[in-house]
């Protein structure tokens, strides 16, 4: 079961967005330098696995907390069902589609209890400033797919696919 990184809850802006950013780095490294650990804890044999980032810079692949609802939003869930069904390369993209949504939703969700005690057009500053921060943040998406597109991804790609 994934660790809960929830006990800490950031309350400003520049909270959010640290804890946005080390998820964002984690995931990110999960998907590109530490790949070949990744796809191989996503065993399609395993319960309904997620992939998650915390804002201590690590990440994780477990299955999803049992408490209902959960504190936080959850990410996708059932990443290692369709990873033996699609090429590696668009499971990979498809991972990190849905982990861009996951780190969004979990950064507005704390974004939704800035500044409750303030005038509404303060919060609605908060609010602006912290799309604004996490907007230049680059999609892991395209950053996942910019790497796959090098030929050395290609080559391991190849490599593996080949051993398999």
């Amino acid at each position: 079961m994934a660790t809960n990184s929830s006990s800490h809850s950031p309350r400003t802006v520049e909270e959010i967005f640290k804890d946005f950013s080390a998820r964002h780095a984690a995931v990110l490294r999960a998907l590109t330098s530490d790949v070949e650990e990744f796809y191989s804890q996503c065993d399609p044999e395993r319960d309904n696995l997620c992939l998650y980032g915390h804002p201590n810079d690590s990440w994780e692949v477990a299955v999803p907390a049992e408490e209902v609802p959960p504190e936080l939003p959850e990410p996708v869930l059932g990443i290692n069902f369709a990873r033996d069904g699609m090429e590696r390369r668009d499971w990979l993209s498809l991972v990190a589609m849905h982990t861009d949504s996951w780190l969004l939703s979990v950064a507005f969700y704390f974004g939704a209890r800035l500044n409750r005690n303030e005038s509404v057009d303060t919060e609605n500053l908060s609010r602006i400033l912290l799309l604004l921060l996490v907007k230049h943040m680059p999609f892991l998406l395209h950053t996942t797919e910019n790497r796959m597109s090098h030929p050395s991804f290609s080559s391991q790609s190849a490599e593996h696919n080949i051993s398999n």
